[in-house]
Protein backbone atom coordinates (compact mmCIF):
# COMPACT_ATOMS: atom_id res chain seq x y z
CA UNK A 1 0.00 0.00 0.00
CA UNK A 2 1.20 3.81 -0.78
CA UNK A 3 1.51 6.53 1.46
CA UNK A 4 -1.13 8.02 0.01
CA UNK A 5 -3.18 5.04 0.15
CA UNK A 6 -2.47 4.72 3.82
CA UNK A 7 -2.83 7.99 4.90
CA UNK A 8 -6.25 7.97 3.10
CA UNK A 9 -7.10 4.97 4.84
CA UNK A 10 -6.15 6.91 8.29
CA UNK A 11 -8.36 9.32 7.42
CA UNK A 12 -11.19 7.15 7.10
CA UNK A 13 -11.07 5.76 10.04
CA UNK A 14 -10.13 8.32 12.26
CA UNK A 15 -13.57 10.05 10.43
CA UNK A 16 -16.01 6.77 12.16
CA UNK A 17 -16.24 7.26 15.31
CA UNK A 18 -16.88 3.80 17.38
CA UNK A 19 -20.78 2.09 16.67
CA UNK A 20 -22.95 0.36 18.59
CA UNK A 21 -23.26 -3.46 17.85
CA UNK A 22 -20.21 -4.31 15.33
CA UNK A 23 -21.96 -3.87 11.52
CA UNK A 24 -22.08 -7.69 10.60
CA UNK A 25 -23.69 -7.74 14.35
CA UNK A 26 -26.58 -5.55 13.64
CA UNK A 27 -27.00 -7.62 10.16
CA UNK A 28 -27.72 -10.72 12.41
CA UNK A 29 -30.02 -9.05 14.50
CA UNK A 30 -31.97 -7.88 12.13
CA UNK A 31 -32.24 -10.83 10.37
CA UNK A 32 -33.22 -12.84 13.45
CA UNK A 33 -36.11 -10.09 14.03
CA UNK A 34 -37.56 -10.91 10.81
CA UNK A 35 -37.43 -14.42 10.54
CA UNK A 36 -39.23 -14.22 14.15
CA UNK A 37 -42.22 -12.31 12.39
CA UNK A 38 -45.61 -13.57 12.65
CA UNK A 39 -47.32 -14.81 9.04
CA UNK A 40 -49.44 -11.49 9.71
CA UNK A 41 -46.60 -9.09 8.75
CA UNK A 42 -46.25 -8.61 4.68
CA UNK A 43 -44.81 -11.42 2.79
CA UNK A 44 -42.27 -8.72 1.12
CA UNK A 45 -40.90 -7.40 3.77
CA UNK A 46 -40.91 -11.07 5.98
CA UNK A 47 -38.87 -11.68 2.91
CA UNK A 48 -37.14 -8.71 2.95
CA UNK A 49 -34.41 -9.49 5.80
CA UNK A 50 -31.50 -9.10 3.92
CA UNK A 51 -32.21 -5.13 2.58
CA UNK A 52 -33.55 -4.35 6.20
CA UNK A 53 -29.93 -5.73 7.38
CA UNK A 54 -28.25 -3.87 5.17
CA UNK A 55 -30.09 -0.42 5.91
CA UNK A 56 -29.48 -1.39 9.59
CA UNK A 57 -25.85 -0.25 9.29
CA UNK A 58 -26.61 3.22 8.24
CA UNK A 59 -27.46 5.03 11.07
CA UNK A 60 -23.57 4.24 12.42
CA UNK A 61 -22.68 5.87 9.07
CA UNK A 62 -24.36 8.76 9.61
CA UNK A 63 -21.75 9.48 12.40
CA UNK A 64 -19.25 10.84 10.15
CA UNK A 65 -16.43 13.66 11.22
CA UNK A 66 -16.60 15.06 7.52
CA UNK A 67 -20.35 15.55 7.61
CA UNK A 68 -20.66 17.99 10.44
CA UNK A 69 -24.35 18.65 11.29
CA UNK A 70 -25.33 15.04 10.24
CA UNK A 71 -22.68 13.83 12.69
CA UNK A 72 -23.53 16.42 15.51
CA UNK A 73 -27.51 15.39 14.99
CA UNK A 74 -26.88 11.81 14.87
CA UNK A 75 -24.60 11.07 18.02
CA UNK A 76 -27.16 11.50 20.49
CA UNK A 77 -29.68 8.87 18.94
CA UNK A 78 -27.90 6.30 19.59
CA UNK A 79 -27.69 6.57 23.51
CA UNK A 80 -29.83 7.01 26.77
CA UNK A 81 -27.80 7.91 30.13
CA UNK A 82 -30.76 6.96 32.15
CA UNK A 83 -28.66 8.20 35.87
CA UNK A 84 -28.68 11.70 34.88
CA UNK A 85 -32.44 11.74 35.11
CA UNK A 86 -31.52 11.21 38.72
CA UNK A 87 -35.33 8.71 38.69
CA UNK A 88 -37.37 11.45 37.22
CA UNK A 89 -40.38 10.61 34.55
CA UNK A 90 -39.15 11.35 31.28
CA UNK A 91 -41.69 12.78 28.72
CA UNK A 92 -43.01 11.03 25.64
CA UNK A 93 -42.03 13.27 22.77
CA UNK A 94 -38.42 14.69 21.85
CA UNK A 95 -39.36 18.59 22.15
CA UNK A 96 -41.00 17.44 25.63
CA UNK A 97 -37.73 16.22 26.50
CA UNK A 98 -35.69 19.17 25.42
CA UNK A 99 -37.93 21.72 27.16
CA UNK A 100 -37.72 19.03 30.33
CA UNK A 101 -33.62 18.38 30.37
CA UNK A 102 -34.00 22.66 30.32
CA UNK A 103 -36.42 22.72 33.36
CA UNK A 104 -33.95 20.74 34.94
CA UNK A 105 -30.46 21.82 33.87
CA UNK A 106 -29.47 19.01 31.71
CA UNK A 107 -28.17 19.31 28.05
CA UNK A 108 -30.39 16.71 25.94
CA UNK A 109 -27.46 15.91 23.84
CA UNK A 110 -25.33 14.61 26.48
CA UNK A 111 -28.25 12.72 28.24
CA UNK A 112 -29.19 10.99 24.68
CA UNK A 113 -32.08 10.75 22.40
CA UNK A 114 -32.41 7.28 21.84
CA UNK A 115 -35.88 6.46 22.72
CA UNK A 116 -37.28 9.05 20.39
CA UNK A 117 -35.29 8.02 17.98
CA UNK A 118 -36.51 4.54 18.10
CA UNK A 119 -40.05 6.01 18.54
CA UNK A 120 -39.96 8.15 15.89
CA UNK A 121 -38.80 6.04 13.03
CA UNK A 122 -40.95 3.13 13.97
CA UNK A 123 -43.52 5.52 13.44
CA UNK A 124 -42.42 6.48 9.98
CA UNK A 125 -42.76 2.51 9.49
CA UNK A 126 -46.18 2.85 10.33
CA UNK A 127 -46.96 5.44 8.12
CA UNK A 128 -45.04 3.74 5.29
CA UNK A 129 -47.07 0.64 6.30
CA UNK A 130 -50.26 2.89 5.78
CA UNK A 131 -49.31 3.80 1.82
CA UNK A 132 -48.38 0.13 1.40
CA UNK A 133 -51.99 -1.30 2.68
CA UNK A 134 -53.88 1.58 -0.18
CA UNK A 135 -50.74 0.70 -2.75
CA UNK A 136 -49.23 -2.59 -2.23
CA UNK A 137 -48.03 -3.26 -5.76
CA UNK A 138 -45.77 -0.01 -5.45
CA UNK A 139 -42.66 -0.63 -5.46
CA UNK A 140 -41.11 2.84 -4.10
CA UNK A 141 -43.40 1.81 -0.91
CA UNK A 142 -42.26 -0.91 -0.37
CA UNK A 143 -38.55 -0.16 -0.90
CA UNK A 144 -39.15 3.04 1.98
CA UNK A 145 -40.71 0.24 4.32
CA UNK A 146 -37.65 -1.64 4.21
CA UNK A 147 -35.06 1.67 4.62
CA UNK A 148 -37.45 2.99 7.73
CA UNK A 149 -37.51 -0.61 8.91
CA UNK A 150 -33.92 -1.03 8.85
CA UNK A 151 -33.31 2.42 10.99
CA UNK A 152 -35.51 1.33 13.58
CA UNK A 153 -33.51 -1.97 13.83
CA UNK A 154 -30.48 0.07 14.70
CA UNK A 155 -31.95 1.97 17.11
CA UNK A 156 -33.61 -1.01 19.00
CA UNK A 157 -30.79 -2.75 19.17
CA UNK A 158 -28.71 -0.13 20.18
CA UNK A 159 -31.39 -0.34 23.10
CA UNK A 160 -30.69 -3.79 23.75
CA UNK A 161 -27.48 -3.45 24.12
CA UNK A 162 -27.25 -2.37 28.27
CA UNK A 163 -24.11 0.30 27.37
CA UNK A 164 -26.25 2.46 25.47
CA UNK A 165 -28.50 3.61 28.59
CA UNK A 166 -26.04 4.31 31.23
CA UNK A 167 -23.07 6.85 31.98
CA UNK A 168 -21.39 4.26 32.84
CA UNK A 169 -21.32 3.25 28.95
CA UNK A 170 -17.37 2.53 28.93
CA UNK A 171 -16.00 2.05 32.55
CA UNK A 172 -17.05 2.57 35.55
CA UNK A 173 -15.25 5.47 38.41
CA UNK A 174 -14.35 3.60 41.11
CA UNK A 175 -13.94 5.44 44.38
CA UNK A 176 -10.17 4.94 44.51
CA UNK A 177 -10.06 6.65 41.25
CA UNK A 178 -9.15 3.94 38.87
CA UNK A 179 -11.59 2.99 36.17
CA UNK A 180 -13.40 -0.65 36.41
CA UNK A 181 -14.16 -2.00 32.43
CA UNK A 182 -12.16 0.65 30.43
CA UNK A 183 -12.87 -0.64 26.76
CA UNK A 184 -16.06 -2.68 27.52
CA UNK A 185 -17.92 -1.28 25.06
CA UNK A 186 -15.89 -2.67 22.30
CA UNK A 187 -16.15 -5.79 23.83
CA UNK A 188 -19.49 -5.90 24.06
CA UNK A 189 -20.39 -4.38 20.75
CA UNK A 190 -18.36 -7.32 18.72
CA UNK A 191 -19.66 -10.19 20.65
CA UNK A 192 -22.80 -10.84 18.53
CA UNK A 193 -20.60 -10.37 15.28
CA UNK A 194 -17.42 -12.86 16.79
CA UNK A 195 -19.71 -15.36 17.61
CA UNK A 196 -21.46 -15.32 14.10
CA UNK A 197 -24.78 -16.16 16.23
CA UNK A 198 -27.35 -18.34 14.00
CA UNK A 199 -30.50 -15.34 12.96
CA UNK A 200 -32.63 -18.14 13.23
CA UNK A 201 -31.61 -20.11 16.42
CA UNK A 202 -31.83 -15.98 18.28
CA UNK A 203 -35.70 -16.04 16.58
CA UNK A 204 -36.83 -19.30 17.52
CA UNK A 205 -36.11 -18.04 21.01
CA UNK A 206 -38.43 -14.87 20.84
CA UNK A 207 -41.54 -14.14 21.78
CA UNK A 208 -43.15 -11.59 19.37
CA UNK A 209 -46.28 -9.68 20.62
CA UNK A 210 -46.92 -6.29 19.33
CA UNK A 211 -47.38 -3.67 22.43
CA UNK A 212 -50.34 -1.67 23.30
CA UNK A 213 -48.25 1.34 23.69
CA UNK A 214 -44.91 2.05 21.64
CA UNK A 215 -43.44 4.25 24.22
CA UNK A 216 -44.81 2.39 27.11
CA UNK A 217 -42.34 -0.93 25.63
CA UNK A 218 -39.34 1.65 24.79
CA UNK A 219 -39.40 3.16 28.36
CA UNK A 220 -39.92 -0.67 29.42
CA UNK A 221 -36.72 -1.79 27.20
CA UNK A 222 -34.80 0.94 28.56
CA UNK A 223 -35.22 -0.08 32.14
CA UNK A 224 -34.65 -3.73 31.23
CA UNK A 225 -31.20 -3.28 29.65
CA UNK A 226 -29.85 -1.08 32.37
CA UNK A 227 -30.78 -3.28 34.88
CA UNK A 228 -28.13 -5.46 33.25
CA UNK A 229 -25.44 -3.49 33.57
CA UNK A 230 -23.75 -5.49 36.87
CA UNK A 231 -24.07 -8.91 35.21
CA UNK A 232 -22.30 -6.60 31.79
CA UNK A 233 -19.62 -5.91 33.92
CA UNK A 234 -19.14 -8.67 35.59
CA UNK A 235 -18.44 -10.67 32.47
CA UNK A 236 -16.23 -8.02 31.14
CA UNK A 237 -12.85 -10.58 31.24
CA UNK A 238 -14.98 -12.77 29.54
CA UNK A 239 -16.12 -11.28 26.56
CA UNK A 240 -12.85 -10.23 26.25
CA UNK A 241 -10.86 -13.93 25.89
CA UNK A 242 -10.19 -15.12 22.17
CA UNK A 243 -12.23 -18.30 22.81
CA UNK A 244 -15.75 -16.63 24.63
CA UNK A 245 -15.92 -18.93 27.65
CA UNK A 246 -20.29 -20.26 28.05
CA UNK A 247 -21.18 -17.38 30.52
CA UNK A 248 -20.08 -14.63 27.40
CA UNK A 249 -21.93 -17.12 24.55
CA UNK A 250 -25.18 -17.52 27.24
CA UNK A 251 -25.15 -13.76 27.45
CA UNK A 252 -24.81 -13.03 23.69
CA UNK A 253 -27.54 -15.52 22.68
CA UNK A 254 -30.23 -13.83 25.51
CA UNK A 255 -29.03 -10.37 24.02
CA UNK A 256 -29.66 -11.46 20.63
CA UNK A 257 -33.15 -13.22 21.96
CA UNK A 258 -34.28 -9.91 23.45
CA UNK A 259 -33.12 -7.86 20.00
CA UNK A 260 -35.19 -9.90 18.03
CA UNK A 261 -38.41 -10.07 19.82
CA UNK A 262 -38.07 -6.40 20.69
CA UNK A 263 -37.21 -5.46 17.24
CA UNK A 264 -40.24 -7.96 15.55
CA UNK A 265 -42.59 -6.71 18.52
CA UNK A 266 -42.21 -3.03 17.35
CA UNK A 267 -42.41 -3.87 13.36
CA UNK A 268 -45.76 -5.85 14.38
CA UNK A 269 -46.62 -2.78 16.43
CA UNK A 270 -46.55 -0.82 13.27
CA UNK A 271 -47.87 -2.74 10.82
CA UNK A 272 -50.90 -2.67 13.27
CA UNK A 273 -50.99 0.94 13.55
CA UNK A 274 -50.92 1.54 9.91
CA UNK A 275 -54.67 0.47 9.82
CA UNK A 276 -55.47 3.34 12.44
CA UNK A 277 -53.42 6.31 9.63
CA UNK A 278 -54.97 8.47 7.53
CA UNK A 279 -53.63 9.53 4.79
CA UNK A 280 -54.49 13.15 3.46
CA UNK A 281 -57.13 13.31 0.41
CA UNK A 282 -54.51 14.91 -1.43
CA UNK A 283 -51.93 11.83 -1.50
CA UNK A 284 -51.70 9.94 -4.39
CA UNK A 285 -49.27 6.95 -5.28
Amino acid sequence: MGTFARLLLATLLAAVPAQAWWGHGHGILTQAAVEALPEEMPAFFRQGGETLAHMAYDADLFKNRAMAQLNNGEHGEHFFDLELLEGRPWPARRYDFIAFCAEHGLDPAKVGTLPYALAEWTQRLAVAFAEYRRWPENEAVRAKCLVYGGMAAHYAQDMVQPLHVTVDFDGRKKSDGSVEGKGIHERVDGVIEKLELDPAALAAGATVEAPADLMVAIRAQVAESHAQLDRVYALDAALGEKEIPPQGVAFARERGQQSAAFLASLYLWAWNASAEVKLPGWHQR
